[in-house]
């Protein structure tokens, strides 16, 4: 399963280098293994899961199980290799693309990769608000990093994700606020033996699959150890506030597109992209209000996924 896809088609080649280098680190003999598995002709077919599709009339919250049971089947990715490389500072339209590559290869993905495929899967759900929800944890001298797509559908919060742990991924619909939703992924944690000691919020993510924007990942960081469980509950009501403002307002001009005819993917470098919102000159820490108008550049720091 390590050199083909569920299909049983070889995976394309940087995927493959990926992985090769992994198995000739812990196997000697990894190469002739490799060889023996893509030439075998008896193996067993590996099930592919099915994209979900839906009637017009299937309810959101219905949609939202079987987009994330997909994500379920597809499992967690426990072989220490990241098959899909995934870089935030992306617009929107590349990230799509590498979601529908995540699609037809089947193989199994980590949080962030969950994420990606949940905005993909979730695009023509025009109702329902997506937004990142980040966390960082402290468990036996380490720290932890793990990410969900936050969901906002008739006013009710939920999330979508994947993890090794099964309290840490999807939850229905079903929370009032915000911060009931975040306070059930803390005591999910403390459950874990895990502390949480922050939490990154952005914003609402576009539903346009051909849109250049950015994702805001990092809009709210909230620092446990310097608010008062108060004042956390305050700021994170004061997000989900700030970003029913912005849904509000709207954009006012539609988001920008790729020129297919061109088969553009992201900006050209050097171009200043008005929709870098996520930089460190943007992120709004504890307490504190998100400046207007920054034209800093994007935050590049990747992202290791540990829970």
């Amino acid at each position: 399963p390590f050199f083909v896809n569920r299909g049983g088609l070889p995976v394309d080649e940087p995927t493959w280098e990926r992985m090769w280098r992994h198995v000739g680190r812990i196997h000697p003999e990894g190469e002739r293994v490799a060889q023996r598995i893509r030439g075998a002709a008896d193996l067993p077919k590996i099930p592919i899961p099915s994209v979900p599709a839906f009637q017009p009339s299937t309810p959101i919250p219905e949609r939202l199980e079987a987009v994330q049971r997909y994500i379920r089947e597809l499992q967690y990715n426990h072989t220490g290799t990241q098959f899909f490389e995934i870089k935030k500072s992306r617009p929107l339209t590349g990230l799509m693309d590498l979601a529908k590559e995540m699609t037809k290869e089947a193989l199994p993905i980590k949080c962030l990769e969950a994420v990606i495929l949940g905005i993909y899967l979730t695009n023509n759900m025009t109702t329902l608000d997506r937004f990142p929800i980040s966390f960082k944890t402290h468990f036996s001298g380490n720290y932890f990093r793990h990410i969900v797509l936050g969901v906002n559908f008739g006013g009710r919060y939920g999330a979508l994700g994947i993890s090794r742990r099964e309290e840490l991924m999807y939850k229905a619909p079903v929370f009032r606020t915000l911060s009931e939703l975040i306070f059930d992924f803390e005591d999910a944690y403390r459950r874990c033996w895990h502390t949480l000691k922050k939490v990154k919020l952005g914003h609402c993510v576009s539903h346009d699959p051909h849109s250049v924007e950015q994702i805001e990942w990092k809009h709210s960081i909230l620092d446990l150890d310097k608010l008062t469980r108060e004042d956390f509950r305050k700021e994170l009501e004061r997000h989900a506030r700030d970003m029913r403002l912005k849904i509000g307002k709207g954009t006012g001009l539609p988001s920008p597109t790729k020129d297919r005819k061109k088969d553009v993917s992201s900006p050209q470098r050097g171009q200043a992209s008005p929709h870098r919102r996520n930089s460190r000159g943007d992120r709004r820490p504890s307490g504190e209000k998100k400046p207007a108008d920054s034209k800093a550049m994007p935050d590049l720091n990747g992202y290791q996924i540990r829970v």
